[in-house]
């Protein structure tokens, strides 16, 4: 992780040096953006923003709690950071944030007391005073969780006013103001306060590329899902918040923002007009220095042709379509609470490629769900054999807490699942390398975002930041060391190697 430069904090009324602290980031995008207004409201506050656990006075741990190799993969980092108390070091505390905490809070703080803290989200407002009490050796109490799903109004259209405290939100003139120290007067460079009174930003890196939360929790009722109940009630943020914070991306030098939120397609219900964000994608586009949109975890149950006409027609809105399919045999998916079948499904993509018909498609799916025959997996098969995807991401069904399919009595053993998860799998990396080889010979657009001594590399359209693959560029060295970071490269696919492409450079955009 690069941090950007920046003007030291202003020290407390004390004198003292400032607090270091160091943010570590698991899971989403969603998280990257949490730890960013993190990192703001720190910033602001006085604090000291260092890249490595070992260069800080206390890391803080943003934690993913989706599934259980997520679950295992925070607990690991949380530990690592905490043997660094023992060492004589500059760290002396570790605090837990982020969606394991939410979820689990003081059952996580009773199971790892190697954690000095476990922060809920309702703690992200005053974060820099529970900060200062755990340095100063006093105690904050774990967070206690509830189902956030109950924290907003049933009823969507009444939430805005009702809404508290959720990552990345703000709510106009109603908003309580940054609390920051009374000596600091001006924020730090590269802090903005990006939708409002209480909401600040700063980027934890540089790249061409950053996610913009356009909506917080979920309304659908999956069963095998347990997001809804730590991530709540869904949520839109105003249109007017979305716009100014992309626009001060832009100002700190970003060309592609990526839509985030658990359920995009639904933007806009909670303010009165389901189809807001097909108004809102035209004026994104209208910001100079935006080059790219994409739009992030599309519901296919609520993919109205408007809404696909809107992300095909819109200009700098790229061609891709991340799709959560998660099965396509029509028994599962009712045991799922989802709607669909392969069919349908294969009809959807039909309509998105004969309007962009070099778009891109990404799903995951979850094998061995509870009652799967093996007629289902084989009618799993049979779509992702025709849907032609770009990108496949393979789950093995795991029990969730609290979900409504842990409670199925159907369970498949775990050998069965392993083993179809490791045939789709393999099935996965077979058809989405067929898929890059079709693209040989495509004009593409490329955001360069490597450029070192094993070449210049990027991302196409059709490609999701850090998981949908990769392009590598090709041609006279002579141009290609002209390349830098950011820019914008035209490009013919060569050759295709799995699911990566690599392409010859026939013109350059510069940054």
């Amino acid at each position: 992780m690069h941090m950007p430069s920046s003007t030291m904090p202003v020290s407390p009324a004390t004198g003292a040096a400032p607090h270091k602290v160091a943010l570590i980031t698991l899971g989403c995008a969603r998280n990257d953006v949490d730890s960013e207004e993190l990192a703001g409201r720190l910033a602001a506050d006085g604090f000291e923003l260092v890249e490595e656990a070992e260069d800080a006075e206390i890391a803080v741990v943003n934690t993913c709690g989706f599934v259980d190799a997520a679950k295992k993969d925070s607990i690991d980092t949380l530990l690592a950071a905490a043997d660094l108390k023992g060492r004589g070091g500059t760290t002396k505390a570790v605090v837990a944030v982020g969606c394991l905490a939410e979820r689990y809070g003081k059952q996580l703080a009773d199971e790892l007391p190697e954690a000095d803290a476990v922060l809920g989200f309702d703690s992200y407002q005053d974060i820099g005073d529970r900060l200062r009490t755990i340095l100063g050796g006093g105690h904050v109490e774990a967070h206690v969780p509830s189902d956030r799903r109950l924290l907003l109004p049933l009823t969507p259209v009444e939430r805005q006013a009702g809404a508290g405290a959720v990552p990345g939100h703000a709510h106009g003139a109603t908003a309580e103001p940054v609390k920051v120290q009374s000596s600091i007067v001006d924020l730090p460079d590269g802090l903005a306060p990006a939708s409002g009174p209480r909401m600040l930003r700063r980027r934890l890196g540089d790249g061409p590329s950053a996610p913009l939360k356009l909506a917080s929790g979920c309304d659908r009722r999956c069963s095998f899902c347990a997001i809804p109940s730590f991530r709540g009630a869904f949520l839109s943020r105003r249109p007017s918040d979305v716009l100014a914070e992309a626009r001060w991306l832009a100002e700190q030098g970003v060309r592609e923002v990526v839509l985030v939120s658990e359920n995009s397609t639904s933007y806009g219900k909670d303010l009165g007009d389901l189809r807001l964000l097909e108004t809102l994608l035209p004026e994104l586009s209208a910001i100079d220095g935006i080059d790219w949109i994409r739009l992030s975890y599309l519901q296919p149950a609520e993919l109205r042709p408007s809404l696909v006409a809107a992300l095909a027609g819109t200009p700098k809105v790229v061609p891709y379509f991340d799709l959560s399919f998660q099965h396509s045999a029509p028994g599962v998916l009712r045991r799922m609470r989802r709607f669909g079948d392969t069919d349908r499904f294969l009809e959807l993509l039909a309509s998105i490629r004969e309007l962009v018909p070099t778009a891109g498609a990404r799903s995951n799916f979850i094998v061995g769900f509870p009652g799967e025959t093996e007629q289902d997996y084989a009618e799993l098969e049979r779509f992702l054999t025709e849907a032609r995807l770009d990108a496949i991401g393979v789950f093995g069904y795991s029990d969730e807490d609290g979900t409504e399919a842990e409670g199925f009595t159907d369970k498949l053993d775990q050998d069965l699942i392993d083993d179809r998860a490791a045939r789709l799998a393999d099935l996965a990396e077979e058809l989405v390398a067929q898929r890059a080889a079709e693209r040989i010979g495509e004009k593409l657009r490329v955001l360069v975002e490597e450029v070192g001594p094993d070449g210049v590399e990027g991302r196409a359209g059709h490609q999701g930041p850090e998981v949908d693959g990769a392009v590598r560029l090709a041609g006279d060295p002579a141009e290609l060391a002209k390349v830098k970071v950011g820019d914008l490269v035209d490009a013919i696919v060569v050759q295709s190697e799995g699911v990566d492409l690599i392409a010859e450079v026939t013109a350059v955009e510069q940054r």
